[in-house]
This record gives C-alpha cells, sequence and structure tokens, in this order.
C-alpha cells in the first residue's frame, strides 16, 4: 500500500480516538479477550458504536453493527483491532462486515493471535473492501500492552500497589489508613479494572480487608481474591472466608491438615498446591502461569512489604504504583518499614506521578 494512501485525516483521528475511549472504558472486564472499540461513519455522521461485551462477547464490531439502526451499506467502520475472522463461540467479524457491504475499515494495529494476524487485512480486501491500518498506531499499541504481554509470556499483566507514610512505614499499630480518601479511591478503581487481586494470609490476618471494589455501582466487578497461604492458617473468623462462593476465591497452599483442607472446600474454596523456592516462599512465576491458565489477565497485587519486595526483585510487576502521604506514623509501637525503594528504582523506570489534586498524596507510577 502506498504512503499517499496511507494518509489519514483529522476526521479519521478523532474516530479513531473515540474507538480507543470506548475500548479503554472495558479495559479489563472483556475476560480472556482483548478489550476493542468500534465507530461506524456514513456521510461523516456517526452512526454506530460498540464495545466488546462483559467477558469477552460479542466482539465490538459485532456489537456496532447490532447497535446501527440505519443501512450500514457503503459505511466506514473505525475498529482498534484487526477484526477476527475464524469462528469460535461466535461467527468472525470479517463475515458480519462483508455481510452488512460495509465499504472501509481501518484498524489500527494486527491482532497478535496467529488465527488472526493478517488473514482479515486479505480476506476484506478480496471482497472489494477498502483496507487501511496504522491509525493512532503508537497511542493503541501502548493500550494493547497488557495484552499482547498476555499472549506471548501465557501470564497475566501484574499491578503492584502499596501505600508509604512520609517516613516510609507500611504499618503501624493503630493507624488502619496511611493515604487519604481519593487515593483510596483511585485503589478501588485499579480494583474495578484487574479481574484478580493477590495478597498474602499475613496481610490478610493482620488487616481483615475486604478485597472488593466499592465504587459506586462498581461492586459487581470486584476481583477473584488470590491468597497466598502455605499452610492455609487464613482466620475463618476473616471478611474474606465469610464472604467466599464457589467463583472468587482461590489459595495457594503447600501444606495443611486434612480435616482444615476439608473446611476450607467445604466453603467453597479454591485450593490449589504448589511448590516453594529453596528460601522458603512461593514460586510466584509458577503461580502467575496457573493465574493465566485460569483465566487471569489482569492481576492487582496489594501486598505488604515481603511479598512485594519478592516480586519486585523477580521483575515480575509489569507496572507498579507507590502511593505516598504527606503524614508521617509513629515508630513508639509495633511498625514496618518499606524497605523496596531500592530494588523498585533499579528494576523499574518512574514514569509519572500522578496527583489527585483533591489531597497531598501522591502517586508515583514506575513501569518495566
Amino acid at each position: 500500500m502506498s504512503t499517499r494512501k496511507n494518509k489519514f485525516s483529522k476526521k479519521d483521528k478523532i474516530y479513531m480516538s473515540l474507538a480507543l475511549s470506548l475500548a479503554s472504558a472495558r479495559h479489563g472486564l472483556t475476560g480472556q479477550n482483548p478489550s476493542v472499540g468500534c465507530v461506524i461513519v456514513k456521510n461523516n455522521e456517526i452512526i454506530s458504536i460498540g464495545q466488546t461485551g462483559y467477558n469477552g462477547r460479542p466482539h465490538a464490531e459485532y456489537n456496532a453493527i447490532r447497535n446501527s439502526n440505519e443501512i450500514l451499506e457503503d459505511s466506514t467502520m473505525y475498529v482498534t483491532l484487526e477484526p477476527c475472522n475464524h469462528y469460535g463461540q461466535t461467527p468472525p467479524c470479517t463475515k458480519e462486515i462483508i455481510k452488512n457491504k460495509i465499504k472501509k475499515i481501518i484498524y489500527s494495529i494486527e491482532d497478535i493471535d496467529k488465527k488472526v494476524k493478517g488473514k482479515s487485512f486479505k480476506i476484506l480486501k478480496s471482497k472489494k473492501i477498502i483496507v487501511k491500518k496504522g491509525l493512532l498506531n503508537e497511542e493503541i499499541i501502548n493500550f494493547y500492552e497488557p495484552y499482547f504481554f498476555n499472549r506471548k509470556n501465557k501470564m497475566p499483566f501484574v499491578t503492584g500497589k502499596i501505600a508509604v507514610s512520609k517516613n516510609n512505614l507500611v504499618y503501624s499499630k493503630g493507624t488502619k489508613r496511611i493515604t487519604n480518601i481519593h487515593s483510596d479511591k483511585f485503589t478501588h478503581f485499579l480494583r474495578y479494572k484487574n479481574d484478580s487481586l493477590m495478597i498474602s494470609y499475613k496481610t490478610l490476618n493482620e488487616d481483615n480487608p475486604k478485597l472488593n471494589c466499592r465504587l459506586k455501582g462498581m461492586h459487581k466487578f470486584s476481583p477473584k481474591r488470590i491468597i497466598l497461604d502455605k499452610n492455609l492458617e487464613m482466620k475463618t473468623g476473616s471478611y474474606i472466608f465469610k464472604t467466599v462462593n464457589k467463583d472468587n476465591t482461590i489459595i495457594f497452599y503447600k501444606k495443611a491438615d486434612k480435616k482444615k483442607i476439608l473446611i476450607f472446600k467445604t466453603k467453597g474454596i479454591q485450593l490449589i498446591k504448589s511448590s516453594l523456592l529453596k528460601n522458603g516462599n512461593f514460586d510466584i512465576k509458577l503461580i502467575l502461569k496457573k493465574l493465566y491458565s485460569l483465566g487471569c489477565r489482569n492481576l492487582l497485587v496489594e501486598g505488604g512489604n515481603d511479598l512485594s519486595k519478592s516480586i519486585i526483585k523477580k521483575k515480575l510487576f509489569n507496572q507498579f504504583y507507590l502511593f505516598k502521604s504527606p503524614k508521617n506514623l509513629s515508630k513508639l509501637v509495633d511498625y514496618k518499614d518499606f524497605t523496596c525503594f531500592k530494588d523498585l528504582s533499579l528494576k523499574y523506570k518512574s514514569i509519572n506521578k500522578i496527583n489527585t489534586q483533591l489531597g497531598k498524596d501522591s502517586i508515583t507510577l514506575y513501569k518495566k
């Protein structure tokens, strides 16, 4: 395709930006499928939009076609990712595009899936449909970083998060909250955008957390709870234990007595026996591989100092949010320091600081 044909207008960029916004709104909520946005335009007017459905189906293109009240013949479709061309649980999007006589398809990047990559381009061109690609390439490649990582590594995209005081404490007896309510809302947003959340049994027993998303109207998007608990020492009086259902809690363990195993299984917890490393800690990479096989694609780790440090050292976080409060905590009673700064700065790059502008906490994002 010539350079001239690959040029895009300002309107093209506007329509693809809208498609990216639609995809972004569903990020983390589309199960094992990537989140895709789609916009259909005819006579310089938007006539329909679509997003990947919750849990991954239907696809964005199918939804945009079905959402339209107008005839789609001679229209242009803008889509963030190459349309699918194979039969799965739903018919291929290319078939729907051809059937509805859409005149032009503009998609940003090729799918990494070998069943799709480059094939849709050929199929659509063979039906005399105009096909262009590469629009907003850089922004959309960045957006699909977690999806590409999933496919290439067969592991979830891992986000770390920890909150520390001005004097670098993660815990001080008698202090329940380190950061302010605005930072707390950002934490819940991260929970909303990740399908699973991992902590250790120590954090669970000390803090008795809920690990759910408490943004208004978003509770149903709370992540699956993943607990690392070598000997099944999780307190049965904890909120997590009391709110177990058959789909929302997994515990990785090494050994425990049969009575305790029975209690946990009867409650509905999925127990997975996992090996330990020579230092007595779990093999986190092995656990990540297992979680991927169970459908986990975006994992948030809200561990304490020990779990965070171990994952940072192995560079298994894809990104890490460091929340820092402007207040000091007391060292006069039981307290725990955050000792990961050196490892964090050596292994990761500080990308940017997010300021809530509604409080004095700072949030720094680190990436590989």
